[in-house]
């Protein structure tokens, strides 16, 4: 993966309330890009998630699969206990054990990265969450394609257009206020778990994965809790309020994440259905 350029065939650029329209090629520079996923076993509302059961194979291994399916860049796991370590190992994944007393998954991130590549080979760094076994192809390399297309941009993420603002009032689901510009991603302004912006249009959902400039990723760990990311409960604000740029890209779906047991049963249904679609 050594300089490789993010631009495969057929790219096309979309910002927001484009209709979806192609503005253009994506034009993306060479990057070397690891995946980091950063699991622990404590879980407020799923105890031990990382190794709960998917038809067979840890919900960890689910998300390594996941992806590698990806080929957006050697992947890693950021394990906070060593059994999850031991899991990844054994299923043929890489694993680096981390400090458990670490703040939080972009800690451990950053920790993995630094111990796994000591001399700053990757200079791009995807966080992606634990607990997606399941991902819209293309998702990883539509946000790294979003970081190399703006020279500006610190981080890129997600979003998913919510036109019917279903989503509005449920603070559970976090909405990116984008700011669309021509030729590039859209730029995020702010992200909240109140319905924003306010008036008639879409709201975006916001896909909590996220593509740093490895420069970036340790600038952000290196600054302190901001008062709106407390306040929000959302980390990405640190970095808003200390000045770094975020830009989204636009996916069509959003991964399904696992944080509950009713969210389980359904991940276990999905690939219930796929291996019996498979043997057919």
């Amino acid at each position: 993966m050594e300089g490789r350029v993010l631009q495969h065939a057929g790219a096309c650029a979309r910002l927001p309330h484009s209709g979806g329209a192609c503005i253009g090629p994506v034009v993306t520079s060479a990057m070397n890009p690891i995946v980091v996923i950063p699991a622990r076993m404590a879980s407020t509302r799923l105890p031990g998630k990382p190794l709960a059961d998917i038809c067979g194979r840890a919900m960890i291994l689910r998300v390594l699969d996941a992806a590698m399916a990806e080929n957006a860049g050697p992947v890693l796991v950021a394990a906070g206990d060593p059994e999850i370590a031991e899991a990844v190992e054994a299923g043929g994944g890489r694993a680096v054990l981390t400090d458990p007393k670490l703040a939080s998954g972009s800690d451990r991130v950053l920790a993995a990265v630094k111990a796994a590549d000591p001399d700053g080979a990757h200079d791009a760094v995807v966080n992606l969450q634990g607990d997606l076994p399941w991902l819209p192809a293309g998702t990883l390399r539509a946000a790294l394609d979003a970081l190399a297309a703006d020279s500006e941009a610190d981080i890129a993420t997600l979003a998913v257009e919510d036109a019917a603002r279903a989503a509005a009032d449920n603070p559970n689901v976090v909405k990116a206020v984008l700011a669309a510009r021509a030729g590039l991603p859209a730029r995020a302004l702010y992200f909240t778990r109140a319905a924003a912006p306010w008036g008639e249009g879409p709201l975006w959902k916001h896909v909590g994965i996220y593509a740093y400039r490895r420069a970036a990723l340790e600038r952000f760990c290196a600054l302190p809790p901001s008062a709106l990311e407390q306040r929000e409960r959302l980390e990405q604000l640190r970095a808003l309020e200390a000045g770094m740029t975020i830009v989204a890209a636009p996916l069509d779906a959003v991964p399904d994440g696992v944080d509950t047991p009713e969210d389980l049963e359904r991940a276990r249904a999905r690939f219930a259905t796929r291996t019996s679609a498979a043997d057919t």
